[in-house]
């Protein structure tokens, strides 16, 4: 089983409120791989960033995802450095799936994530760490996404009619 729509993109895109809006609205299960992560290693991303490291946590987000993209019907949401990793971006790519790059601009970022404490990568100038992780990010999210959705400041059920128009689902 595989899902149905994988969503990607930087934190802030509203992967996750968008994914459970669109599952709902396809009648299917949502998953999203940083609570996944969570409940794997029992305690929370950030957590996991202190006390193992980026690197520790990429290689738990390359299992959790690939066996996500095996296990999981419906709308599955991945973090936003999880296309980074070779496995998840090949997996991404061998599953046949629809996957949707939710694109946002850091000024509708921002107030979104906050750039508080629970976003470890954003750590110290967390504006200038967003558009750098972004401009590197984003060659990828499209080499990936089948579909591009400009989220800015649009309501979620707008853009949840946007990804059932565009991807055709």
């Amino acid at each position: 089983m595989t899902p149905r729509v994988v969503l990607i993109g930087p934190p802030g895109a509203g992967k996750t409120s968008i994914g459970r809006a669109l599952a709902k609205s396809l009648d299917v299960d949502f998953a999203d791989t940083d609570t996944l992560i969570e409940i794997d290693q029992g305690k929370s991303v950030s957590q996991i960033f202190v006390d193992e490291g980026e690197a520790h946590f990429r290689k738990v987000e390359e299992r959790i995802c690939i066996e996500a993209l095996k296990n999981v019907g419906g709308v599955l949401s991945l973090g936003g450095g999880a296309v980074l990793t070779s496995g998840v971006a090949e997996a991404l790519r061998m599953a046949d799936t629809k996957v949707i790059f939710l694109d946002v601009s850091l000024a509708v970022a921002a107030p979104r994530i906050g750039f508080n404490r629970d976003r470890p990568l954003l750590l110290s100038n967390p504006r200038q760490k967003w558009q750098t992780l972004m401009d590197a990010r984003r060659p990828i999210y499209e080499s990936l996404a089948a579909t591009k959705i400009e989220v800015e400041d649009r309501s979620v059920n707008e853009i949840v009619g946007e990804i059932l128009s565009k991807a055709g689902i």
